[in-house]
C-alpha cells in the first residue's frame, strides 16, 4: 500500500473523520473547507467535476465560494487573476487543452506575484483528442513559474489543496502553486481517505488572508499591476521570481511538518520508498509509483533491492535529493507520461539526468521510457518490466536503448482497415429537385423544394452505428439540414458530442472529409481551408471540382469558447457555414451551464436548491450576435419544422457558394440531460417555437423575415407549455419560483417584440 494511506491512522491533534473519495471529491471538500472567495472555472474532462461538486455543496450551504462560469479557460484564467490582484483567495481547475488555452496567463500571474491554487486534472495533449490521462498537460507547465506539487492519491489531493494555499501566500513565496493528478486514475477512483471535520482546523492551519501585500483593492493606496519593463528591470524581476521559486521548496517542507503535526500525514519533497539500500529504482510520477511499491515488496521477498522514488514537488525541482537519493543506485529507470518530442527523452529524464552531473561520484545507469500516455493502465507487470530492464543494465553496466517508448506495438498489415462502404461524392448527393433563385426586385432569394419524403433517396450524410445517446437530436437535425445541400461537402466538427460519438478511432461515421479541431478554433480552422482550396485551384494546382460546400458544425458550448474566431470568420466574410446544434448546455462534459442555457433551467454546475434556482442570468442571443456582422445571412430552424430548415440549409448553401459566412442555429433534443422523454422530442421543439423561446426566422443581407408566427397562426402556447415537459425546468413551475417564470417569461417576449419590430421594419 502507499505509504501516504499507511499513515492515515497516525495520531493526530484535530479530529478526523473517514471516508471513501475521489481526488476530485477531496479537491472540492478542501476547498470548501477553505471557502476560497473566487472560482473562474470552465468545464473539461476530467477536472469538470470539482466545479459541479462545488455547486452541489452551496446548494447544501457548505461554502460561500462566488463560483463564476468563463466563456473558456482562457477567460477562466483572466478571472482567477483578477480577482487575486484584489486580493482575493482564488481556485481554479482545469485538465489537458484547458491549460494550454489559458496558459499565457500563468507567467502573468507568476510574474506579478499573485497567489492562487490550480487544480490541474492531468490529461492526454491534442491531437488527436483523447480525454484520459497522461502529463502531456503538466509538462507544459514546468516552465510557468508556478510552484508545482504532486498528488498521487486521493488523500494526498486534499491534503495537497490544504498545504498549497498557505504556500503561496507565505511572504518568502508569493506565487501560484498547481496541485497536479492524474485524470481518472486519482480524479475519479475513490479510496480511503480521511479529512478534517471542522473546516476551521483547515482555516486555523492556513492563517488569516495577507493584507501587508499590494492589491487593487484599496483606492486609497493606488499600485499599477504589470507595468511595461526594459531587459534592465525584468532581469531583476526575473531573478526575484527565481529565488522565490526556489525558497518554496523549504517552504514546501516547513508547511509539510506543521501539516504532518495537526493530520499525521507526512509529505517529504520526495516520496522514497524502501529506497536506504535500493540499488535499482524507478522514478514515477503520481499514481503509477503506487503501483510499483507493490511490485518492490515482491522483488525484495526475492532479495533484489528495489526502490521507488516519486516527487512529492517538481517545481522547484529536488535536485539536492534525487542526487543524494541516487547516490547507491546502480541503475534507475524513470518511467513517464508524457514525450518531450526530439530531445532523445522526457521532462523528468533530462532533469535527473542534471542533477546527477552536479554529483561526480555518482555511477547511476538511467534509462528513460515513455508509457501510460492517453491513459493506457500501468500494472503491476508493465512495474516489472521496468525494474527487469533497470536490473539488466545494473548487470551489463550500461543500458542498451537509453531511450524508448513502452507499451506501443507495430502495425499490421493484414489488420488494415478497408471501407465498409464505398465512398459516395458528387452526383450522388445530388438531387436537382432543389431550386434556389435570386429575386432581382426583393434582393433575396426563392427556395423550391419538393415534397420532403422526395428528398427520403437523398443518401445520409452519416452512417449508422455512431454512439449518440437514444433520442439525442443532434443527427437528426444535421441530416435534415443536410437533406437541403446538394453535392459534396468538407465538414469540420469542433469538439462536442457529434464528434465524440462520431469518429472514435480507427472508426468513423463520415461519408465525406471530416476534420476535426477543438472548440476555440473551429471557424478559423475552416477559413484557412476554404481560402486554401480556392487558391490552390486558382493556381492550377488542384484539379477537382469547386463544387463543394464547407460547413463547421458547432455546438456544446462551442459558441461560447469559440465566439471570438467565429465572430472573426464571419466579418471576414469566407464562404462557408457555421451551423450551430444548441443543446442548451456542454453535454459532451456532463450537461454543464452553457451561455446558451436559459435562466432558472437546471444545470450540473447551475444546481437547483435552496440558495440557488438554476442558471442566475439569460440566455445568450447567438443569432443577433451574428447577425450583426453583416454575414449575408443567419437562421434558425428545427426539424419540428422540416420544409422551413431544409428551405434554409438550401439558401445557406447559396450564400456560402456565392457571397460569404453563414450562420444557422438549430434547437436539438437532448433527453439524458433535459431530463425528458425520448418520445417527446418533436412535441419538446413545437413547444420551444410556439411558446416563441425559439423563434424562427431568418436575417437575410440585413432584413429580417420570421418565417414562422405561431401569433398570426393562433398557436401561441405559454412558456410554461414548454418548460413542463424538461426535468431540468419543472421547478419554475413551482409557486415558490413564480417571479423567476415570470422574469424569464418577460425576456421572451422581449425578444420577440423585437424581433417583430425588425421583421415589420427591415432596417432595424
Amino acid at each position: 500500500m502507499a505509504m501516504l494511506e499507511e499513515k492515515t491512522g497516525m495520531a493526530s491533534k484535530a479530529e478526523q473523520e473517514t471516508a471513501f473519495a475521489s481526488g476530485n471529491e477531496m479537491a472540492a471538500l478542501a476547498a470548501a473547507q477553505i471557502n476560497y472567495h473566487i472560482m473562474g472555472y470552465f468545464p473539461i474532462t476530467p477536472s469538470t467535476e470539482i466545479a459541479q461538486l462545488l455547486d452541489q455543496m452551496k446548494l447544501r450551504g457548505e461554502h460561500s465560494i462566488q463560483l463564476i462560469p468563463a466563456d473558456g479557460e482562457h477567460g477562466s484564467a483572466g478571472i482567477c487573476y483578477g480577482a487575486s490582484i484584489m486580493g482575493a483567495r482564488v481556485l481554479n481547475a482545469t485538465s489537458a487543452n484547458g491549460l494550454m488555452y489559458m496558459l499565457e496567463q500563468l507567467p502573468v500571474q507568476s510574474g506579478t506575484r499573485f497567489p492562487m491554487v490550480l487544480n490541474l486534472v492531468t490529461r492526454s495533449i491534442s491531437g488527436p483528442l483523447d480525454i484520459h490521462g497522461d502529463h502531456s498537460d503538466l509538462y507544459f507547465a514546468l516552465n510557468t513559474g508556478w510552484v508545482i506539487l504532486l498528488a498521487r492519491t486521493p488523500q494526498a489531493v486534499y491534503d495537497m489543496n490544504i498545504m498549497a494555499l498557505k504556500i503561496a501566500e507565505h511572504a518568502d513565496v508569493r506565487l501560484p502553486v498547481i496541485v497536479a493528478y492524474d485524470g481518472f486514475f486519482t480524479s475519479h477512483q475513490k479510496r480511503k481517505v480521511r479529512h478534517f471535520k471542522d473546516r476551521s482546523v483547515v482555516q486555523s492551519f492556513i492563517g488569516e488572508r495577507p493584507t501587508n501585500f499590494p492589491n487593487a483593492a484599496d483606492p486609497k493606496k493606488p499600485i499599477t499591476i504589470g507595468a511595461h519593463m526594459n531587459g534592465d528591470d525584468l532581469i531583476n524581476n526575473n531573478y526575484q521570481q527565481s529565488e522565490a521559486l526556489y525558497r518554496a521548496q523549504e517552504v514546501f517542507k516547513q508547511v509539510a511538518r506543521e501539516y504532518a503535526a495537526l493530520s499525521g500525514r507526512e509529505y517529504p519533497v520526495l516520496d522514497l520508498y524502501r529506497m536506504e539500500d535500493a540499488e535499482v529504482a524507478l522514478f514515477l510520477l503520481n499514481s503509477a509509483a503506487e503501483t510499483a511499491k507493490d511490485v518492490v515488496d515482491k522483488l525484495r521477498a526475492k532479495g533484489i533491492k528495489a526502490g521507488v522514488i516519486s516527487p512529492n514537488m517538481i517545481r522547484p525541482f529536488p535536485a539536492e535529493e534525487i542526487r543524494s537519493a541516487l547516490k547507491q543506485v546502480k541503475a534507475l529507470l524513470i518511467g513517464e507520461r508524457a514525450d518531450s518530442y526530439g530531445a532523445h527523452g522526457p521532462n523528468m529524464t533530462h532533469e535527473v539526468k542534471s542533477a546527477l552531473q552536479e554529483d561526480k561520484e555518482n555511477k547511476t545507469i538511467v534509462l528513460s521510457r515513455v508509457f501510460g500516455v492517453g491513459g493506457k493502465d500501468f500494472y503491476a507487470e508493465d512495474a516489472e518490466a521496468f525494474f527487469q530492464m533497470a536490473i539488466e543494465a545494473m548487470e551489463k553496466g550500461y543500458a542498451k536503448k537509453p531511450f524508448d517508448y513502452f507499451g506501443h506495438v507495430p502495425g499490421r498489415p493484414e489488420k488494415r482497415q478497408t471501407p465498409v462502404m464505398e465512398p459516395m461524392h458528387g452526383d450522388a448527393f445530388k438531387t436537382g429537385l432543389i431550386q434556389v433563385t435570386p429575386d432581382g426586385k426583393t434582393k433575396r432569394l426563392k427556395v423550391k423544394i419538393p415534397p420532403l419524403r422526395a428528398l427520403t433517396a437523398k443518401p445520409k450524410r452519416l452512417a449508422p452505428g455512431h454512439g449518440a445517446c437514444p433520442g439525442c437530436g443532434i443527427f437528426p437535425g444535421l441530416e435534415l439540414f443536410f437533406k437541403g445541400i446538394e453535392g459534396d461537402i468538407a465538414v469540420l466538427f469542433q469538439t462536442g458530442c457529434a464528434y465524440v460519438v462520431s469518429a472514435a478511432y480507427p472508426y468513423s461515421s463520415h461519408k465525406q472529409t471530416m476534420v476535426h479541431n477543438l472548440f476555440q478554433n473551429g471557424a478559423a480552422t475552416l477559413s484557412g481551408m476554404v481560402e486554401a482550396f480556392f487558391e490552390m485551384k486558382r493556381r492550377g494546382e488542384l484539379h477537382v471540382s469547386d463544387d463543394v460546400t464547407f460547413v463547421m458544425v458547432t455546438g456544446d458550448g462551442g459558441m461560447d469558447i469559440g465566439m471570438g474566431s467565429a465572430i472573426g470568420t464571419a466579418l471576414r466574410n469566407h464562404k462557408l457555414i457555421i451551423i450551430e446544434y444548441d443543446n442548451e448546455g456542454y453535454m459532451n462534459t456532463g450537461s454543464q451551464m452553457s451561455y446558451s442555457t436559459p435562466m432558472g433551467h437546471m444545470t450540473s454546475t447551475t444546481g437547483v436548491g435552496k440558495t440557488q434556482r438554476g442558471k442566475a442570468f439569460h440566455h445568450k442571443d447567438t443569432p443577433q450576435i451574428m447577425a450583426a456582422t453583416n454575414i449575408p445571412y443567419v437562421f434558425t430552424g428545427t426539424e419540428a419544422f422540416p420544409q422551413d430548415l431544409v428551405k434554409k440549409a438550401a439558401k445557406a448553401q447559396w450564400y456560402a457558394r456565392h457571397e460569404g459566412t453563414v450562420y444557422g442555429k438549430l434547437l436539438i433534443t437532448c433527453p439524458l440531460n433535459w431530463k425528458s422523454e425520448e418520445r417527446y422530442g418533436e412535441q419538446i421543439l413545437k413547444a420551444a417555437v410556439e411558446s416563441c423561446f425559439f423563434p424562427l426566422y431568418e436575417v437575410e443581407r440585413g432584413k429580417t423575415t420570421i418565417t414562422y408566427d405561431p401569433e398570426e397562426k393562433n398557436r401561441r402556447i405559454p412558456l410554461s407549455e414548454w418548460l413542463k415537459y424538461m426535468g431540468k425546468t419543472k421547478h419554475l413551475l413551482k409557486e415558490e419560483n413564480r417571479d423567476l417564470l415570470l422574469e424569464l417569461e418577460q425576456e421572451v417576449e422581449r425578444r420577440w417584440r423585437m424581433l417583430k419590430a425588425k421583421h415589420e421594419h427591415p432596417y432595424l
